[in-house]
């Protein structure tokens, strides 16, 4: 079945803009004008995955992203104007999974929404075990739909990159990744995204994860390749 994506946006100009856009890339794609017409059309259809702008009519997109987080895992992304580096921290806050600033580049975009729906699907396809959809691997229990880590129930604190880092390996063990392929598949983009931004990263989670930082077990780096997960994922 085909993806379902929601634009909820006022401006009619944008809003068939990104409907025929996404439509053209193969992607079942319905509108709404406000939160009136989203809740309409989500009582209605299953959606996979709302673009969400935050300047709407009466309720703005923040009010509505902390409303759905409240009832369902479904993917959000903000549009937002690149005035609102408070809303966009706001909404990640209330629950947002992603967001993209206004002009944006539709590739861009396209590329935001597919990595949010594999995401979407790999926590979706996790196995469970009597309603426990973590995944598991030595003393460590990763959930992924809440977003939780912990050690021995201990729980770890992540920042979204991390988090979004840890599930693209979790998706890949035992896999090379190159440092080009990892920033294909996180969202977090930073000023001027380079190799330097994985690195960092990476040596954010193995002083979070690793016993000895120095020796890294998990996040064993690859010369002249990239990274590689070497965890074994409890069955």
């Amino acid at each position: 079945m085909r993806p379902h994506i929601l634009v909820v946006e006022d401006d009619a100009v944008t809003r068939e803009k990104l409907v025929g856009y996404f439509e053209r890339e193969g992607y079942r794609v319905s509108a709404a004008g406000d939160g009136r017409e989203m809740r309409a059309l989500m009582v209605r259809e299953s959606v996979s995955l709302i673009m969400l702008d935050i300047n709407l009519p009466g309720e703005d997109g923040l009010l509505l992203t902390r409303e759905l987080r409240a009832q369902s895992r479904v993917g959000i992304i903000l549009v937002t104007g690149r005035s609102d580096a408070v809303d966009r921290i706001v909404g990640l806050e209330m629950g947002a999974d992603d967001y993209v600033t206004k002009p944006f580049e539709l590739r861009e975009l396209l590329v935001r929404v597919k990595n949010l729906l594999w995401r979407i699907s790999l926590a979706g396809n996790q196995p469970q075990d009597e309603g426990d959809d973590a995944v598991r691997f030595g003393p460590w229990r990763f959930d992924i739909p809440r977003r939780q880590l912990s050690k021995d129930g201990v729980p770890v604190r992540l920042t979204k990159a991390e988090y979004e880092l840890l599930v693209a390996f979790v998706a890949h063990p035992g896999r090379v990744l190159s440092r080009e392929r990892i920033l294909s598949l996180i969202s977090h983009r930073g000023d001027g995204p380079s190799d330097r931004t994985i690195d960092v990263l990476i040596r954010r989670l193995r002083g979070k994860m690793e016993p000895d930082p120095r020796d890294p077990q998990l996040f064993v780096t690859v010369h002249g390749e990239g990274y590689l997960f070497a965890a074994e994922l409890q069955p």
